[in-house]
């Protein structure tokens, strides 16, 4: 775990000394935007883009998921960095960036921005005819996946219809804080206080999306949505590293009658499973966050069956 400053990579965990032991995401640096008109500096094209990932991180998941369910995936390129993040971050294996030839995540944005000072995160969306970071904000690319790319050869539905964009924006503001980066907040706190704090919003925050899927199948009602792909790369990730590795142990989402069904559901949509390694996912949490976890041993649990039936369809109100 690192960053770069002025473009010198750092081995340096997160400094929570200054923040009274809570962890602060760094918000996203690259905020450009493929568009699907052409007329800007990152238009749509059918093989100009390259995605970089990790199949650990939730954040890349996203796109990963929507690289599936849109057909992007003859359109857009894709890297898999490896799962174990040490001294030099994220590290990629020999031969897997046919773009930059890059061997660590770092180099890709030095080759953007030499002297860049911030987090090396993923997901990286990179235009190569730019030789540039178009963006490295998931909300964003997930987005732009979402519609830029339909006159070029995407396909598969609208996942933020316009009908719906706000209440979306609405579901999306509240799990963000309290579930996708709450797990984070109480997993990288380093005093009592802000780790009690993360967890109580993050199972209250789980409490209400259970009682709301008790009477609908998916968060808006019966169709799968932006905010339920957004939901579920925390959901599936929860009981295997989040229960135990950050201490958000107060439940499982196997005890949750309504969300557990609901994760079962959108893992089972056809494309969705080949996107989820929980190998990768144990193994990036348990042995590369040594600060949280010394000995670096990875459990072998829990065992899980998301294709199992889900019975959901009865909940569309």
């Amino acid at each position: 775990m690192g960053l770069l400053i002025d473009g010198i990579w750092r081995d340096q965990w997160y400094d929570t000394a200054r923040t009274g032991g809570a962890f602060v995401r760094q918000d996203s640096r690259f905020r450009a935007a493929v568009t699907a008109d052409g007329g800007a500096d990152h238009p749509a094209a059918a093989g100009r883009y390259h995605l970089y990932v990790s199949l650990a991180c939730p954040w890349a998941h996203r796109t990963l998921i929507y690289r599936r369910l849109k057909g992007l995936e003859d359109l857009i390129s894709v890297t898999v960095v490896e799962p174990l993040m040490g001294a030099e971050g994220w590290t990629i294996a020999p031969g897997a960036d046919p773009v930059n030839g890059a061997r660590r995540l770092h180099e890709v944005y030095t080759k953007a921005e030499p002297r860049y000072t911030g987090r090396v995160t993923v997901p990286v969306l990179w235009d190569k005819v730019r030789a540039a970071i178009v963006n490295n904000e998931s909300a964003e690319i997930i987005r732009m996946f979402d519609r830029a790319f339909d006159a070029v050869g995407a396909s598969g539905p609208v996942f933020c219809p316009d009908d719906v964009r706000a209440e979306i924006d609405q579901i999306n503001a509240q799990v963000y804080a309290t579930v996708n980066n709450g797990v984070y907040r109480a997993g990288f706190a380093t005093a009592q206080t802000p780790y009690e704090e993360a967890v109580v919003a993050l199972f209250e925050t789980l409490d209400q999306l259970d009682a709301r899927l008790a009477t609908r199948r998916y968060l808006l009602g019966d169709r799968v949505t932006e905010a339920d792909w957004r939901l579920f790369t925390t959901l599936v990730r929860f009981d295997a590293v989040y229960v135990g590795h950050f201490k958000c142990n107060l439940r499982q989402i196997a005890d949750y009658p309504h969300l557990s069904g609901y994760l079962r559901d959108l893992y089972q949509v056809p494309g969705v499973a080949d996107t989820v390694d929980f190998d990768q996912i144990k193994q990036h949490y348990y042995a590369s966050h040594r600060t949280i976890n010394p000995t670096g041993i990875v459990p072998l649990g829990p065992v899980q069956d998301l294709s199992a039936p889900h019975d959901r369809a009865r909940s569309a109100s």
